[in-house]
């Protein structure tokens, strides 16, 4: 008698996880890049309403997937 591995969430549940991790990954490159090489140059770029505003939400928003990931029941 083999004992099958349970695992401890669903399908759906991993899936859901994937998708909150891609979206905070995704927010992460989007706050990338923006500085300058030269340190007595000025790049407007860095306060752009791209890295201020929208990469932080996705990663909030993917942190806030993996919780409900993580709530969700699993389907027998």
């Amino acid at each position: 008698m083999k004992k099958e591995k349970e695992f401890l969430f669903g399908n759906r549940a991993y899936r859901i996880m994937g998708i909150g991790a891609a979206l905070i990954v995704l927010g992460f490159v989007l706050m990338t890049g923006g500085g300058s090489d030269d340190p007595n140059v000025f790049n407007p770029e860095i306060f752009s309403p791209l890295r201020i505003r929208v990469a932080p939400t996705l990663v909030l928003a993917g942190f806030a997937v993996l919780v409900v990931a993580i709530l969700s029941t699993k389907k027998k």
